[in-house]
């Protein structure tokens, strides 16, 4: 296993025009002006990454081109994610990419509870997620993470003593119409319960074994 680099080391040996540090991931958004010049930055990119063997997630959106580097096995960045980052900006010179170092950001949810381990399960069966994993010596926070890297990590946090008002706070997740009722079953089995189905299949109305609420929804039923 590679060895982990420090945030501040990582930073610190890559082009800081282009890169940032955003939660243990190296970030970089260039603006290519149109989507055929972010076709080409993508495809020179997946040359370098693949004699390296290293692998970034690359987005291609129209008119940039977001990319993010880590290690997997290490949880975090290494020389490897440094060394890829340094020839991606020499691409993108090449190129006559500009950087934008101020896009990068990661949105987290945080859900707050008594009984993390009851509530845990729910969460990763209504979004379709899994658990993150990080190393034990971590100290980290218990997650579910999208299995695609897509969606935003959901993170539980401690509570000490109960609320007894209603949360404020209620998480939509859209799906294809024809898995909805299948996710709305996996988070019941998974702990849950059904709040409401009065506006199905637009929308189920789920809450988790605290009170958490989230929305399972569709198209259907929301049309004319």
């Amino acid at each position: 296993m590679a060895t982990r680099l420090t945030d501040g080391a990582a930073q610190g040996s890559v082009d800081e025009r282009h890169w940032r540090v955003v939660q243990r991931r190296l970030h970089a958004s260039f603006r290519t002006g149109d989507f055929a010049r972010g076709v080409e930055l993508v495809a020179r990119i997946g040359d370098l990454a693949e004699a390296a063997g290293h692998h970034p997630d690359l987005d291609l959106r129209y008119p940039r081109v977001h990319v993010v580097l880590t290690t997997h096995d290490a949880g975090g960045l290494t020389g490897k994610d440094v060394a890829l980052a340094r020839e991606i900006s020499a691409v993108a010179d090449e190129l006559g990419f500009a950087g934008d170092p101020t896009r990068p950001a990661v949105v987290e949810i945080a859900i707050d509870a008594l009984q993390i381990p009851a509530v845990q399960p729910f969460w990763r069966a209504v979004l379709g997620y899994r658990d993150e994993v990080l190393p034990p010596s971590e100290g980290l926070s218990p997650a579910v993470v999208d299995p695609d890297g897509i969606g935003p990590t959901v993170w539980f946090q401690q509570m000490d003593a109960p609320r007894p008002q209603r949360n404020r706070i209620h998480v939509d997740v859209d799906v294809p119409h024809d898995v909805a009722q299948e996710r709305v079953a996996a988070a019941i089995a998974a702990g849950g319960r059904l709040v409401s189905d009065r506006r199905a299949p637009a929308f189920w109305v789920l809450a988790d074994p605290e009170g958490n609420e989230a929305c399972v929804c569709t198209w259907q039923a929301r049309e004319g």
